[in-house]
Order: structure tokens, then sequence, then C-alpha cells
């Protein structure tokens, strides 16, 4: 019988979510005879059981399980050797944190499928969590805008709205938004915050998201183009929120003037800059969708933050940075911060966080584990996406070659590590582990 262990998260301490819910373990037992195996928590989503009743066993360790499910990132400490880790890893980046992580795998002879790399023969992922980070991130921006405005003494219908986490459902959470919508067309908003435009980047899952909760909103989608005239508009509407989706064309420009090609700025993207600053001063929020790496330019440098705020042209109340790059895209994200404390005010001149709604600058939204904060619904529906690969994953012998496992190509295309060696795909990463001394 192959065993299936399911690991606690401990990575964060509010973490809740699992890979494999309890209706899908059922499942997966009933209809493959298998044998699934759940560390013991206090704090998960899904109650221990609830795992019993639908016929998994509670243990106290893993000791017995070959291969582990979980979500986050494995404490070093807890690496079994001769195991296969099912996870986002976080390492495909070379993310320097994470190194010391990747050797201990390498060094415990473990096989690693990075959730992240599952995709299909497009490169579209299939396993993710995106969409409630958006749904989440959405939700808590919106949060902390009517925590700000309070501050600053402006009543907004925001202050109605609460954490996304303290909410039951993600319904519970949209029927809030959706009455907060229903007072901003009965009784408009503050003219202080005139006009309320609200900035989205990108267009995947995770913005997917984020505009679900959104449209609940009285919304006017408008074009980047029309948001740079929108604040010498006499029509600007007080019932209405503006929305404003930003595409990797409108935040980057052919350092040759030449048109934009999409393509060209995915592959080479050094050949191309930042035409983003223009559109900072027109917006009240950014709520950050997109994926970024170093190789491109940051949308908003600490730089523009201080130039705009010494102008007194920074009418951004709210960063929403979803994706939550530290000292990425969004430089001002010094970290990622946690659903206990989940925001800050970054002062554009000190160039220093403080945690909480108050003092000067802006606030910014970097909640690590956003999902986390919908955790039985997000769970639900990442099961449901990883099940189809579930006894492939459990089946496969992974002490053949390389070129020989049986494994779905999605999957295959995800094993990072393979008997502790880095697979063809991932034989790059080997160069960070280089540059950071781990050998």
């Amino acid at each position: 019988m192959r065993r299936i262990g399911i690991r606690e998260e401990d990575k964060y301490v509010q973490e809740r979510r699992v890979p494999i819910t309890p209706v899908h373990a059922q499942r997966l037992i009933k209809k493959y005879d298998l044998q699934i195996d759940v560390l013991h928590s206090e704090k998960r989503a899904f109650s221990d059981k609830e795992f019993l009743e639908c016929g998994c066993n509670i243990v106290s360790d893993l000791s017995n399980n070959e291969l582990v499910f979980g979500i986050k990132e494995v404490p070093i400490e807890k690496i079994a050797a001769n195991k296969t880790y099912v996870i986002f890893s976080h390492v495909i980046k070379g993310q320097p944190h994470n190194m010391p992580m990747l050797q201990r795998f390498m060094d415990c002879n473990c096989n690693l499928i990075d959730y992240e790399c599952i995709v299909d023969d497009n490169n579209k992922r299939l396993i993710f969590f995106g969409r409630y980070a958006g749904l989440a991130g959405m939700i808590n921006s919106l949060w902390a805008l009517g925590l700000r405005m309070k501050h600053l003494g402006i009543s907004t219908p925001f202050e109605k709205l609460k954490q996304t986490h303290t909410y039951f459902s993600l319904e519970q959470a949209k029927e809030m938004v959706m009455q907060i919508g229903n007072e901003i067309t009965r009784n408009g908003l503050p003219d202080e915050l005139l006009p309320l435009t609200i900035g989205l980047t990108g267009y995947g899952n995770v913005s997917k998201g984020a505009q679900e909760i959104l449209d609940l909103l009285p919304c006017i989608e408008i074009s980047p183009e029309e948001l740079l005239s929108l604040k010498v508009s006499k029509q600007i509407s007080n019932r209405h929120v503006y929305k404003i989706v930003f595409h990797e064309k409108h935040i980057a420009k052919h350092k040759e003037g030449k048109t934009f090609d999409l393509q060209e700025f995915f592959t080479m993207p050094s050949h191309f800059e930042s035409v983003f600053s223009p559109y900072i001063p027109t917006l009240s929020m950014l709520i950050n969708c997109m994926y970024w790496d170093s190789r491109y330019d940051r949308l908003i440098t600490k730089d523009i933050l201080e130039d705009l705020y010494k102008k007194s042209d920074l009418r951004l109340q709210v960063i929403g940075d979803i994706t939550c790059d530290p000292n990425g895209s969004i430089e001002a994200t010094h970290m990622g911060t946690e659903i206990d404390n989940p925001i800050f005010v970054y002062h554009p001149l000190s160039r220093k966080p403080t945690f909480g709604y108050q003092g000067e600058g802006v606030v910014i939204m970097s909640v690590d584990i956003l999902p986390s904060e919908l955790s039985r619904d997000a769970s639900t529906a990442f099961a449901d996406a990883l099940e189809p690969f579930m006894y492939d994953i459990a089946a496969c012998d992974f002490s053949k070659e390389f070129d020989n496992l049986t494994l779905p190509l999605p999957i295959k295309k995800a094993l990072i590590l393979h008997n502790g060696k880095l697979t063809p795909n991932y034989a790059y990463i080997q160069s960070h582990l280089d540059k950071f001394n781990i050998n």
C-alpha cells in the first residue's frame, strides 16, 4: 500500500492551508487504496477529526512516509533523507534565503517537486493559489484604505470592511464588499478621495482574483491613457470607483523606440525601460499582481516615492503588493508581512517602515501568505487541481533513472531534484548555490 504524508505548515504561525482536504483524501483512499497519514495539527483549517472521519491516520511524525505533501518551504532541521517532497520551494529564481534548504534536500538525497513548476504544454500553471491571493489581497487593501482614511479624519464606507481572515468564508467577505458598493452608489464618496482610482498590474490569476472583488463595487473601467487626464476632468463621479488594468505595454517601452513586443519583453527585458512613473501621481491605490524578477525594471522605486513626496504630488494611499517580492517591483516592500501584522506605513524621506496604518507616507499591504486568509476555500480549489496527479506521484518509482520515470509530463517538468541532484531543466540553480558558497 502506498503511503502519503501531509505535513503541518510551520513557516508561519497563521499558515492554515492544506494541499489535500479530507474530502479529497477520502476519494484517493477509496479509489487507489492509498494510506494517508496526516501530521497532528492544532491550527490547520481542517481539523484532525475531519481527516479521521474521511479515513486518514493522524500521526505524530512522518518518518514512515517516503512521499510528503505540504504547502510552504520545509525548515532545514525537519528535512529527512530519501523522501520526496511536494511543496512550493521558492528556489527557481535562485532565492538566496532558500539556497540552504535546497542544499539540505540535495545532501539528503531527496526528490523535490514544486507546484509552481507544474505547467501544461503552453507553460500555463496548472496548480496554484493565485486567484485566492488576489481575492484576499484586494479585500485587505480596501480594508487598509478604510483604516488609513479614518486615521486621516476622512470617513469612508470602507471602514466597515474587516481583514479577510476574520470572515467565515469568501462569500461572507464578498457580501460585505457588495454592501459597501451599495453604500457608495447611494451616498457617494468623500470629496477628499476623488477620484478614487485603483490600478492593478497584470491580467493573470492573481489579477483576476483581485478584480473579482473590485468589480463588486460600482466600477468604471478606464484605460491607463484615460487615467492621465481624469484628474482634470469636470465629470468625475463620486459614486464610482475608477478601475485601471495595466499590461506590460503600459509599464515599459523599448529603449530604441521600437514597437512594443511582448515576447521580446519576456525574453530580452534589458531592451526595455520603465514608463510607469507618470501614472503613480494619479492613483489612489495600486494593487500589484504582476510577476517580477530582477531582470526587469521596478514599477516603483524608493527614489520615485521620495521625489513625489517632496513635490506634494503623491496621492497614493495604499499599495497592495500581492506579489510580495521584498525589495522587488515595489522597492519599498522591505519584507513580507504576516496575517496578524499585515500592513505598514513607508515614509518616503526616512525610507523607514512603521507597522500599522499611522504615520506619514504610503500604507503597504504585503502579506506573504494571502491565500491562507481564505484557508478552506483556497485549499479546496488547490486540491481539486492537484488530485488528478496524486496517484501518479505516489506510484512513481523514483529509484529509476530520470529519463525512465513514469510521471505525467507536467509533474516531470516540476521535478527540481531527483535523488538529490538538480534535473536538467534546473541545472542553472547550481550557479546560485555556488554564489552563496553553499557546496
